[in-house]
């Protein structure tokens, strides 16, 4: 039994691995909470709704556990993903399903005692809540406990996304427990003080943390009577702020890449080709599509019902490609931002509250389409770190290599030096082959283009 070392805060339970499936254990602690949750109809709602991942009770006795209440062992979600590798509408889908479940759980006698980003995860085409002990009874005439950990997860990175840089969203892997609002506060633009909804829920809650320390704030919340009217308003008032926030998903380099190709159609039939084939051949159940773009190729294999983590470095693309996966009701596509150089590290508490990209699931397959050059001349990593680094990634890879000769290596070249002698289709099957058999590979007569398909030695 390995515990899941990012429930280690929670005081009524925590997570563990066992026989490759994930349980939770849910402690006596919270045996009212987990009564009231199951007996007023509440998890149901939330189950027809698929707003809840769906769990079961479990037998304890091959645990060898004691002191607790239930074990329970919720549906697996595929591939665990963090808020700083999500897109814009990703988070403000998280946000909306986040207040969504606490007005409901409200109905039932219940509310949220979390409302961090860390209790959603994107299954099935779209986000669903995880956290089975996040619900409490419901605290007559408090006031949402959660009120400020949603505003720094949720409406702070949102606005501040909207008016400044999709980049931001990486402001997560510093701040763990989302954006501080007095932050926020100093990096908005002065304008957003004139927007009512962020000036009551970041400039004005900002100004009221500052004023007063937190055992302060506490005897203020136990003597003042916060009635369920104003809790409804409240949750309400939030979910306006956050419909509010749209950012315009526009001006990127590389979103529109393949349709500035002159070689798009003819090139792109031929390559969809090609790879289609060797999904047949391989029959991969998972793939890590790297530089996926819009997600063209990810969808190529979606189809085929191959379940498809598509990563990409660019905000805008990634936006995209979620917005296809919500229009078309896409089911195995994640559409996830991931900079290759810099991919998302192992943080938190130990280093292993959050594992790193490369600590989570292993695919079946990664797809490398257009993406060699970058890292060999863009970046200048050598080919032999760029093989072993993919050698890790999984046991078969399809991958495209791009000459010097070709127009998108020459656009890369036009304002460096050329250093790059050792950039050769010859040294690239060297590098390649030290980890890699190459089963196949087909060259593009027109682009001097050649994709391969290997799999690990």
């Amino acid at each position: 039994m390995n515990r899941i070392e990012s429930s280690f805060r929670d005081p009524d339970g925590f997570m563990f691995e066992f026989e490759k499936e994930i349980f939770r254990v849910v402690n006596l602690s919270y045996q009212p909470d987990y009564d009231h949750l199951l007996s007023s109809g509440l998890y149901g709602k939330l189950i027809s709704q698929e707003l809840i991942v769906p769990f079961e009770e479990v037998n304890s006795a091959q645990f060898g556990l004691s002191d607790f209440y239930k074990v329970l062992k919720p549906e697996r979600i595929k591939f665990i993903s963090y808020p700083y590798e999500w897109s814009f509408s990703m988070l403000k889908d998280a946000a909306i399903l986040t207040l969504k479940i606490q007005k409901l759980a409200m109905e039932y006698g219940m509310s949220l005692k979390d409302a961090t980003a860390y209790n959603i995860q994107f299954h099935k085409g779209k986000p669903i809540f995880i956290d089975t002990l996040s619900f409490e009874l419901y605290p007559i005439n408090r006031p949402w406990v959660a009120y400020r950990q949603f505003c720094q997860h949720f409406l702070a990175p949102l606005a501040l996304i909207s008016r400044i840089d999709p980049g931001l969203i990486r402001m997560f892997i510093i701040h763990l427990d989302g954006i501080p609002l007095d932050l926020a506060a100093k990096m908005l633009p002065f304008r957003s003080r004139l927007n009512i909804d962020l000036y009551l829920n970041i400039f004005l809650h900002a100004w009221s943390q500052k004023k007063h320390n937190a055992d302060e704030i506490s005897l203020v919340q136990v003597r003042r009577k916060f009635s369920l009217s104003s809790m409804i308003s409240l949750v309400e008032g939030l979910e306006a702020s956050v419909l509010k926030q749209c950012w315009n998903a526009k001006g990127s380099e590389w979103a529109y890449y393949y349709d500035e190709d002159v070689h798009s159609s003819e090139y792109s039939q031929f390559k969809k080709r090609v790879i289609s084939g060797w999904f047949d051949e391989v029959k991969p159940g998972s793939i890590w599509d790297l530089g996926a773009n819009r997600g063209d190729y990810s969808r190529l294999a979606a189809q085929k019902g191959i379940d498809v983590i598509s990563f990409d470095l660019d905000p805008v693309c990634v936006e995209m490609n979620y917005t296809n996966v919500k229009k078309n009701k896409e089911t195995n596509i994640l559409p996830l931002l991931l900079d290759i150089l810099n991919a998302s590290p192992s943080i938190g508490w130990g280093c292993a509250e959050r594992p790193s990209f490369y600590n989570r699931n292993r695919p079946d397959m990664v797809l490398a389409l257009a993406l060699i050059h970058h890292l060999a001349i863009s970046a200048n990593i050598p080919l032999a770190l760029i093989a072993r680094l993919f050698a890790g990634l999984s046991d078969h890879l399809i991958i495209e290599f791009v000459p010097k000769e070709d127009d998108k290596v020459k656009i890369l070249l036009l304002n460096r030096e050329d250093v790059f002698a050792d950039y050769t289709q010859t040294n690239f099957e060297k590098a390649m082959s030290v980890y890699f058999r190459i089963e196949q590979k087909i060259p593009v007569d027109y682009n001097n283009r050649v994709f391969y398909l290997m799999s690990l030695q």
